[in-house]
């Protein structure tokens, strides 16, 4: 029989770096009962993202947020949009070389992630926010 069901989760950020939200996604997954399908997310804001990437080595997330703050350094006089310090031009530049959307599939009620791959809400912001993540899973139930 075909399943779906829609949750949203609130993510607490502690400023600029990576949240790991593979537990909460998989646990909404796993509420939805559903064996085969697809588990698809949606941020609902402008200035962080989704991101799948590496889950073993934290020197892999400390690489990405050094190389982005080369390519789209905080206070860059080209930004005319600071309306909220000068961290807020570059937040949305950032989101919008990445994604705020992600599609993984679902198999035997599990999300289809490689050895060392998790699921991340990349704040870009300097201080912490809440950010939401809507989850929508849809599949048969076995």
């Amino acid at each position: 029989m075909m399943r779906q069901a829609l949750s949203t989760l609130r993510i607490s950020t502690r400023g600029r770096g990576f949240q790991e939200i593979t537990r909460d996604v998989q646990r909404c997954v796993a509420e939805a009962a559903v064996q085969t399908g697809l588990c698809t997310l949606h941020l609902q804001h402008t200035s962080a993202s989704l991101l799948i990437q590496e889950n073993a080595d934290p020197d892999v997330r400390r690489d990405f947020e050094r190389f982005f703050a080369r390519l789209v350094p905080d206070g860059d006089p080209l930004f005319i949009h600071t309306a909220e310090g000068e961290d807020d031009m570059p937040a949305h530049v950032r989101t919008a070389l990445t994604t705020v959307n992600l599609s993984v599939p679902v198999a035997e009620g599990r999300l289809c992630l490689g050895t060392w791959q998790g699921i991340y809400v990349w704040e870009h912001r300097r201080a912490p926010h809440t950010r939401s993540v809507v989850v929508h899973v849809i599949g048969d139930d076995g």
